[in-house]
């Protein structure tokens, strides 16, 4: 439902682009058009106003363009592809018919870090596309930009100027720029790529600190899970911690054991862990460690009260808690893994949190299905990581 309700924004805006690029601009009323696109729903509710507003809003004159992009404020991504359409439309009538974007306004709005991501970016957009040396004037001020798309931007400027600079020869210049490069950089492709090439350099990069991966934890288990059943039972941790007990396993009794990954990813490994026993590189199938459930349970201590993401990435079934508050639940089972798979949202509270991932194993038998693992980071919603004070 979703899809086809982009694809019908796709073919409405479609089907009068040429009429509106061929039209006269006109003074339109921004504000009430903008709120009927703002008001399209995840699955396309309200899509027959917005193709009337659409039309309308398209027809306003360049000089409306930042008030057009000013209504992006709070827009769902369907709304956001109506704003990108009237925005375009406007643009490219007014190149057509031999007119000046309004550069200058458009840079203040590209500049006020008030304004929508999506909104801003379309703003450089239409600057880059009449000015060649947007990039170059304006890309650099934006690594540590709140818009994520215009932060890759100057990361991936900076990443290539950095690689010129060592193609130069120019080692202590590439350096501090790779650096730069690293500490702004949120994605993981780009955090990648500038912390190898710091590392090919001999410098100190700490991923796990730049990332928010909490490495170290307290773990129990394995709990039984034959079935699948054990992911809907609440086993002791559940219930409370108390990192002195011995609980009941699988097989036999069961006590926390404290743990540091070493992992640049934050990974934890529930079967090293739990001692499986391996066959060469590959781990036996013993019945202790097939449709089994381990627990982690790591103190998160916070400077202030404040909303985080919780991230995981597991190829196994999990839930995450924090505080007691189950914040996701996903019972799918080597389905692949990769960082922020899973983004949960919550609150920390001020001093002592409590986070708790229960990690379900099933009992396939192919050695493909014997990874039994998790990472979990705590960022912001840009992927800053949010750091404990312990």
């Amino acid at each position: 439902m979703k899809y086809n309700a982009i694809f019908a924004v796709i073919a409405a805006c479609s089907f009068v682009i040429s009429f509106v690029q061929s039209s006269v601009a006109e003074q339109v009323d921004v504000e009430t058009l903008a709120a009927k696109l703002r008001a399209v729903g995840p699955k396309g509710e309200g899509h027959a106003d917005a193709s009337k507003a659409w039309q309308s809003l398209a027809q306003a004159n360049a000089e409306q363009l930042p008030a057009v992009l000013a209504g992006m404020q709070g827009a769902g991504r369907l709304s956001e592809n109506w704003f990108r359409a009237a925005v375009e439309a406007i643009a490219q009538r007014q190149v057509k018919q031999g007119g000046q974007l309004p550069v200058e306004a458009l840079e203040g709005f590209l500049a006020d870090t008030r304004q929508a991501p999506r909104a801003r970016r379309l703003a450089y957009e239409l600057i880059a596309g009449i000015d060649d040396s947007a990039e170059e004037r304006l890309i650099p001020g934006l690594l540590n930009d709140p818009s994520l798309e215009l932060r890759r931007d100057a990361v991936a400027l900076a990443l290539q100027n950095a690689a010129a600079e060592e193609k130069a020869g120019k080692k202590n210049e590439a350096t501090d720029i790779y650096a730069k490069a690293f500490a702004a950089a949120r994605e993981l492709d780009q955090i990648k790529e500038a912390s190898g090439k710091l590392k090919s350099f001999g410098q100190q990069v700490d991923v796990p600190r730049h990332m928010g991966f909490v490495m170290e934890w307290q773990l129990i288990g394995p709990f039984d899970n034959v079935d699948g059943k054990g992911f809907d039972v609440a086993y002791a941790p559940e219930k409370g911690i108390d990192l002195a007990a011995t609980y009941e396993g699988k097989v036999g009794n069961v006590q926390w054991k404290q743990h540091r990954t070493s992992d640049e990813f934050g990974i934890v490994d529930l079967n090293e862990i739990f001692e499986r026993p391996k066959d060469g590189n590959d781990y036996k199938l013993t019945d202790e460690h097939k449709g089994a459930v381990g627990y982690a349970f790591s103190k998160f201590e916070s400077e202030q009260a404040r909303e985080i993401e919780i991230r995981v990435g597991c190829i196994n079934a999990n839930k995450i808690w924090l505080n007691g508050e189950l914040l996701t639940a996903n019972q799918v089972y080597h389905a692949g893994m990769e960082v922020d798979q899973y983004v949960a949202h919550g609150q920390l509270k001020k001093g002592s949190n409590e986070i708790l991932v229960k990690v379900c194993q099933n009992e396939q038998e192919e050695s493909w299905a014997q990874r039994w693992q998790f990472q979990l980071r705590v960022c912001d919603e840009l992927g800053t990581a949010v750091l404990a004070k312990n």
